[in-house]
């Protein structure tokens, strides 16, 4: 071969011959001919693994070289590969990692075509769960998309997070010039070495493809001081650059990367272990991360780095189990008069732990942490003990009679055994207790079904009971702690008891076969449900299975509502009313159905429920949203009325009035004007125009209406009704009561959300942002916690999330963040609202007819507009003060009033240009044209007309 284009190193060491091979066949297949590959072996390496390098070597003589420099250190051992190199770049690889297929092509002609003497890209490492494997989520923006820098500071990440140990290569001549080499005194050099390539080469190229797979998963603990003192050379080589905003976001990473998966990672490791991780921690760690950037993190994470660093193994072995199951209290708290809130061992301003909220929840709803210490087994006879954790707050009444019983409680849930516990010794920060029960007569399972058995308990003061999940180290039990079992069919179901940890930390029972007559009975019953006959009989119900499936199936039943429901005879009078696709009762069809049921008018409402029937009226037909019933009533039905779309592929029956109330003005780019559906092809865009055309009536509230969503939609003008929303007919008479006896007394909803009369009431309502077909809990742009803590004297803060989405709330002080995203109609949460803090949200057209503030909190304006698009530009028409950070919202709701000033005749002139024909009588105008046939002829209004 003539001067490869790129040469491997591949170090041969861990991971053994399979390793080696591995890596050695993922370099030789390269769709880049000019590849070597150079193995370097260690210094005392074994027969198996010189034999495995030396016959590649044999069958590739032109492409495999193997090393043997006589050292064993990693570094040294790459230093080698790097001296005899001759590929014009040059490319390390551990053994076990392992080459894409285009890898090195990818890299090759990205230096090439850039002259780039540095070129990276994506690299994937084990999970450690079996063959599965995972990138980095960091790398996702680093290689969204191949480019170029002049220098790394335009792509930080490539120093902040270990983006270069593996996966990337570098020109053979810049590491000559700048004499770029391993540190042999660091254990883990390829850390450092990347980022001092970054820093000191010239251009840089970044590969959107994976580069690099089979990079051994981390383990921080193995060896924490190399892992440290690497970390500390980073940072040294980031402050020689003058970069010290980039030597902060790399402590973070440091914390968030190796530090917090170390701490999660002790409840799987023996206690010597711990002990030994800890003390090592304690050593090494104090002094390594500023506090200021510890307190970056979040609480639990900066807990049990602290308590790592300060050598507490059973600390951090206590803040594993709070991470790893996010709000259990896992460690006595102390609240200070202040209210702060602190992890046993503060007050540490890294122990604070007031945002996790645990002090706003009574005794009865807290998580608690109840931690097993001591499980033996004598026989049937098992030994019990731990300790449930109390936080300083709440507790057990300590007048009440303290009483606590085991629960075992089998894996489906259907059937539990109790055993109460024999001693209980409360104090100040806990609960010790202990037992012993006789497992082999308090269990009694079948034996087929019921083998896995989780253990809780439940303390009761006779007022409130609180149950609590049994956690364990992993090491805590093992094959020595078997009990005998009696099945109630016999002990060839089963004749063991094996305790053991789940993997999310909790104690539990399994039914094992352990001895003949069980494990031949097993093996006779896994043969007749797995021999031939048995499985044409599985596979036969499963076709039963798939056909009973079919009868539900979306597909199956619109060809059924297409070729026969739509052929039965209409029912007069009968009204299907949906909104927001059946999730509630609520927005402008109901507005119709009470004007309706208020007129007294003959017609016959039948309410889609997507889920739930709760607020739904009792006094309607109610059915599920694509049930039979619900197809059932479509097409017998002579009026449809929704606000968003009944389903696309169901055609409206002949005869039949489709009100199409719509659910709010236009901000974004809707319908035929969105980039996703002019980037749909023919028939998606065809099936869009063919729903749209069911509409017989489409509500509009302004003329902006009929240019965007009208004209978006290609709504013929004889559809339009320009009445209004009947929604906002509320709206209208709360303004009318507001200037005629004011705000005081509020309507009673705010007494059944506890509103007090003395707090103002602010609502945030987002907008959705997710895709069609996304349904999901979002974490909200504003930060509900720290609302409440600045303003919770004086303002209480409704959250109301999007009805296609769900709002992810922290805990806060009582009274202070009501989350109103499940009540049905969110006129009458305006009605009672004092401010609205929205973004891009329709909301904003139908509360500025109310004429009170407004504020948008829109952080990503630009961003979302260019996405997106807009009708407008919302700065310039905004009714309200525009803020772009939480700072700038909460200095605009402190000074209100100030801050106000001046939006007044904005906020009406937006209310006039979105709201023109919001006049209070939507829903009788709706009424009287829709349902003519039902009135009488004088109390009509002809078709267009209506609400002029």
């Amino acid at each position: 071969m003539s001067t490869p284009d790129v040469s491997c190193v591949i170090t041969a060491g861990e991971g053994g011959e399979d390793a080696l091979a591995a890596s050695l066949e993922s370099v030789l297949d390269q769709s880049l001919r000019a590849v070597e590959a150079l193995v370097v072996l260690p210094a005392g390496a074994p027969a198996g693994l010189r034999t495995a390098a030396g016959s590649a070597a044999v069958r590739s003589p032109d492409r495999v070289r193997v090393l043997d420099p006589g050292t064993d250190g990693a570094a040294s051992l790459r230093n080698a590969g790097l001296d005899a190199a001759l590929g014009t770049y040059v490319l390390v690889l551990d053994a076990g990692e392992r080459l894409q297929r285009h890898a090195c092509r990818n890299l090759w002609e990205a230096g090439t075509r850039t002259r780039a003497d540095l070129v990276a890209g994506r690299w994937s490492r084990s999970t450690g769960e079996g063959s599965k494997e995972r990138e980095p989520s960091w790398q996702q923006p680093l290689f969204a998309r191949s480019r170029t820098v002049a220098r790394f500071t335009e792509a930080p990440e490539l120093a902040v997070r270990d983006a270069l140990v593996t996966g990337f290569c570098v020109r053979r001549a810049a590491l000559e010039r700048h004499a770029l080499r391993y540190d042999e005194d660091l254990t883990h050099s390829e850390v450092l070495f990347g980022p001092l390539v970054a820093a000191v080469v010239g251009r840089i190229a970044l590969v959107r493809r994976r580069i690099v797979s089979g990079r051994a998963a981390p383990d921080a603990g193995r060896d924490l001081a190399g892992l440290v003192e690497a970390h500390r050379r980073v940072c040294h080589v980031l402050a020689a650059q003058g970069l010290a905003e980039l030597r902060e976001e790399r402590d973070r990473s440091f914390l968030l990367d190796h530090l917090v998966p170390l701490v999660r990672t002790f409840p799987e490791r023996p206690v010597a272990a711990r002990e030994r991780v800890a003390a090592t921690a304690a050593r090494v760690l104090p002094d390594v991360v500023p506090e200021r950037v510890l307190l970056t993190l979040p609480a639990v994470e900066r807990v049990g780095v602290r308590l790592l660093e300060r050598g507490d193994a059973d600390g951090v072995l206590t803040a594993a189990y709070a991470l790893r199951r996010r709000g259990v209290v896992a460690a006595p708290l102390s609240v200070q008069d202040d209210g702060r809130v602190y992890w046993q061992g503060g007050p540490d301003p890294v122990l604070d732990v007031t945002e996790l909220g645990h002090q706003y929840r009574p005794f009865d709803e807290l998580k608690l942490m109840n931690r097993v210490t001591r499980y033996e087994a004598h026989g049937s006879r098992v030994l019990l003990a731990g300790r449930l954790v109390l936080p300083s707050h709440t507790g057990p009444a300590p007048d009440g009679r303290l009483t606590a019983r085991l629960e075992f409680r089998v894996r489906d849930g259907s059937r539990a055994f109790h055993a109460p516990v024999d001693s209980l010794r409360p104090d100040a920060t806990g609960i010790s207790w202990s037992t012993g029960l006789d497992v082999t007569r308090l269990l009694r399972p079948f034996g087929p079904r019921d083998t896995v058995w989780d253990a809780r308990m439940v303390v009761e003061d006779g007022r409130t009971r609180s149950v609590s999940d049994l956690f364990a180290a992993h090491d805590l039990v093992g094959p020595g702690e078997r009990s005998p079992a009696r099945p109630r069919l016999g002990r060839t179901t089963g004749d063991t008891w094996q305790p053991y940890v789940t993997l999310r930390d909790h104690l539990a029972l399994r039914l094992e076969a352990r001895h003949r007559p069980a494990r031949t009975a097993r093996g006779l019953v896994h043969y007749a449900t797995h021999f031939r006959p048995a499985r044409r009989v599985r596979l036969a119900l499963r076709a039963l299975g798939r056909r009973r499936d079919r009868l539900h199936a979306r597909g199956f039943k619109v060809a059924v509502y297409r070729s026969w429901l739509l052929r039965l005879p209409k029912r007069r009078g009968s009204v299907v009313f949906e909104s927001h696709m059946g999730t509630c009762y609520g927005d402008s069809p109901r507005a119709v159905h009470e004007e309706v049921r208020a007129r007294g008018l003959r017609l016959r409402p039948v309410w889609v429920h997507a889920d739930s029937t709760e607020g739904f009226p009792t006094d309607v037909r109610l059915v599920r949203r694509w049930s039979w019933r619900y197809l059932w009533a479509l097409a017998r039905a002579e009026y449809w009325v929704d606000n968003q779309g009944f389903p696309q592929n169901l055609d409206k029956p002949s005869g039949t009035t489709y009100l199409q109330t719509w659910h709010g003005s236009a901000y974004k780019r809707m319908g035929f004007d969105e980039t996703r559906v002019r980037l749909q092809n023919t028939p998606q865009r065809e099936r869009l125009q063919q729903a749209v055309h069911r509409f017989d009536h489409f509500l509009v509230r302004s003329e902006h209406d009929e240019r965007t969503l009208a004209r978006a939609y290609r709504l013929p003008e004889r559809t339009l009704l320009r009445t209004g929303y009947p929604r906002n007919d509320v709206l209208l008479a709360a303004r009318a009561r507001d200037e005629a006896e004011g705000r005081l007394p509020r309507p009673a909803l705010a007494a059944e959300l506890g509103l007090p009369d003395h707090r103002k009431v602010v609502l945030y309502a987002p907008t959705f942002r997710g895709r069609p077909g996304t349904r999901k809990r979002q974490r909200l742009l504003l930060d509900a916690a720290r609302f409440a803590e600045r303003f919770g004297d004086t303002y209480t803060l409704l959250v109301r999330a999007h009805y296609l989405e769900a709002a992810s709330l922290p805990a806060c002080p009582p009274g202070t963040v009501v989350d109103v995203s499940r009540h049905h109609d969110v006129s009458e949460i305006l009605a009672l609202t004092d401010v609205l803090v929205t973004d891009y949200s329709s909301i904003m057209f139908d509360y500025a007819l109310l004429d009170r503030p407004i504020v948008l909190f829109a952080p990503d304006l630009d961003a979302y507009a260019a996405e997106r698009g807009s009708y407008f530009d919302l700065r310039e028409k905004a009714p309200g003060p525009v803020t772009a950070t939480e700072e700038e919202l909460f200095a605009v709701l402190a000074r209100l009033k100030t801050a106000e000033t001046g939006f007044q005749e904005r906020r009406t002139a937006f209310a006039e240009e979105f709201g023109a024909y919001d006049r209070g009588d939507a829903a009788r105008a709706v009424v009287d044209t829709v349902f003519a046939r039902h009135l009488a002829p004088s109390r009509t209004v002809p078709t267009g007309e209506a609400g002029r």
